[in-house]
């Protein structure tokens, strides 16, 4: 079992920028994926950026170029930078760790709280 803080969000301007950071506690940390996804009402879950347990990367094509990923295995942690914010990147961001790498939200077995992003135009 993984237990995931997630902190960060807020309000930024068009353009602007934010980091997210996810804390990931438990015996399973090492073995998991962690993943970023962002919901919007009456949306499904969108994954938007995922680190394997081995340090590989995936990133939608929606954030592609404008959002980075990245890890710190001393800590356990997480850290989603976004730049260049758009209005559509405002939406609830959730962390998720599972066993597998994977942009499907059903496969992830623990979530953090959500943290929201708006983006003001």
């Amino acid at each position: 079992q993984v237990h995931l803080a997630v902190s960060g969000g807020g309000v930024v301007p068009l353009g602007g920028s934010l980091n997210l950071s996810c804390k990931a506690s438990g015996s399973a940390v090492s073995r998991s994926a962690i993943s970023w996804f962002r919901q919007t009402p009456g949306k499904n879950r969108e994954c938007v950026a995922v680190i394997s347990a081995a340090g590989s990367i995936h990133y939608s094509e929606a954030v592609k170029g404008r959002f980075a990923l990245s890890k710190d295995d001393a800590t356990s942690t997480v850290y989603l930078q976004m730049n260049n914010l758009r209005p559509e990147d405002t939406a609830v961001y959730y962390c998720g760790a599972g066993p597998s790498f994977t942009i499907i939200p059903t496969q992830y077995t623990s979530w953090s709280q959500g943290t929201q992003v708006t983006v003001s135009s």
